[in-house]
């Protein structure tokens, strides 16, 4: 059971006692069973923060931003939006082209090319995909059309306009969401999959939040029955509806006792990355696994009998049994030195990371696009998929660390730390988080009184 609350303003700090009576008097009068909430939120000036600075967070009204990528027309977003009903739709179906798109709305081949030539900008145009939707207006004196979208998601639309010279130009066009944050909790009985369900949330959510905490827990050995979650999230509005999630703001992950907590900051050059509240950073230099949720098939054994030989043969690496077409990421920022078949490892990837470091990915069945000897990668890339190319039993990924050319167990090396917030840079960061972190506590205290 999901309790939504209606749009009222809480104060994240400094209201405890408010939002409790707001959420108790909302609430039905049945046991309290929901362990996500959604609350839109506002800090005034009037709030305080734990840390005594106060900030403004915004609830973002949706609005609309266009990128020209030509010299604008006449015709503004807003008019296009105002003229919807006068638009013919068409969804992009598996195997549709654009030139049979132009031909189911009446249109022939030199207009598409006409409208493509515009503009080097306007052969984005070629570039669909299923699930998205292209649609042609037209003017009601000629008939002929005057402006064409291409809707790449809710928020992200693609239209091209006709010019008084007859040739079209493009702007990708941006919606504003609205924003309001949510809060939601869960405890972990068998896994963080389930729990996080339970908790309401999906499973991109889940994704996200196992990826903050990916460097300090290996979530294939290291959770237990009882470890414990909370976090506080962005949710998208268009119009009032819901359209989907936006990115962790804080966060709290119990895992056997030890309580690790991550906050989002957004820095001077607009990059956001997630933090310890002291400033550390929460990535490591390398993904502890390449694989989401794999289960480990083999650790790193130096007596280790070969499944296809059946001799003792040392494994100096790790294997991850996953299903034959599994994304497989880079798990550090650096340049592919080899991709390629290599002896028994079947189809592999190297890269190099630096002077000292290369890590290995063996037995693919295919390589990610653009993914080649010379190319520049970074953490979370995908660059392959499992398969079991070589001398392999059954798909798997088998994946090897380097130090100085000798393979050592990645499953038990101590990574290297990103770096932390700089100094210059410290005071605004306490100033940013304090305030996400202060909502990650009062909301968690809210609920637990209300529940109780």
């Amino acid at each position: 059971m999901t309790r939504e609350f209606p749009k009222t303003h809480l104060f994240a700090a400094g209201s405890l006692s408010l939002a409790v009576a707001v959420m108790l008097l909302l609430s039905p009068s049945s046991e309290v069973e929901a362990n996500r909430i959604s609350i839109p939120l506002q800090i005034t000036d009037e709030s305080l923060t734990k840390n005594n600075s106060v900030k403004k967070l915004e609830t973002h009204q949706a609005t609309t931003e266009s990128h020209t990528q030509t010299p604008a027309t006449s015709t503004t977003p807003a008019n296009i939006e105002a003229a919807s009903a006068q638009w013919d739709n068409f969804e992009v179906k598996k195997g549709d082209t654009l030139s049979t798109l132009f031909k189911k709305a009446g249109l022939n081949d030199r207009v598409m090319y006409q409208v493509i030539a515009g503009h080097k900008s306007n052969k984005q145009l070629a570039n669909i995909y299923p699930g998205e939707k292209l649609s042609f207006l037209r003017r009601d004196d000629t008939n002929e059309v005057s402006q064409i979208k291409l809707q790449r998601s809710q928020l992200k639309s693609l239209v091209l306009s006709r010019g008084d010279n007859g040739k079209f130009t493009s702007e990708e066009v941006f919606i504003k969401p609205d924003v309001q944050l949510a809060y939601s909790e869960g405890e972990i009985d068998s896994s963080l999959f389930l729990a996080g369900q339970k908790a309401g949330l999906k499973q991109s959510m889940i994704m996200e939040l196992a990826n903050i905490f990916g460097w300090d827990i290996d979530f294939i050995l290291d959770i237990r029955s009882g470890d414990s979650f909370n976090l506080v999230y962005e949710e998208l509005y268009i119009n009032g509806n819901k359209i989907g999630e936006g990115k962790i703001i804080a966060a709290t992950f119990n895992n056997q006792g030890r309580e690790l907590k991550a906050v989002l900051y957004t820095d001077k050059k607009g990059d956001q990355n997630y933090f310890t509240p002291e400033g550390h950073s929460m990535r490591k230099a390398f993904l502890r696994s390449p694989i989401d949720f794999a289960r480990i098939s083999s650790h790193f054994n130096l007596r280790r009998k070969h499944p296809v030989l059946h001799t003792i043969r040392a494994h100096k690496g790790t294997d991850y049994a996953a299903g034959r077409g599994t994304p497989i990421k880079a798990t550090g920022d650096g340049k592919v030195v080899h991709t390629g078949r290599k002896g028994g490892y079947g189809k592999t990837v190297i890269i190099q990371h630096g002077q000292k470091i290369s890590t290995l990915y063996a037995h693919m069945s295919k390589y990610a696009r653009g993914v080649r000897s010379g190319t520049r990668v970074k953490q979370g890339q995908i660059i392959g998929y499992v398969g079991s190319t070589g001398l392999a039993s059954g798909p798997h990924l088998h994946y090897e660390f380097k130090v100085n050319g000798v393979q050592k167990n990645s499953v038990k090396i101590k990574l290297p730390q990103a770096n932390p917030i700089h100094k210059s840079e410290m005071a605004e960061f306490k100033k940013q988080t304090g305030l996400y972190l202060s909502q990650l506590d009062t909301l968690s205290q809210s609920y637990h009184l209300a529940a109780n």
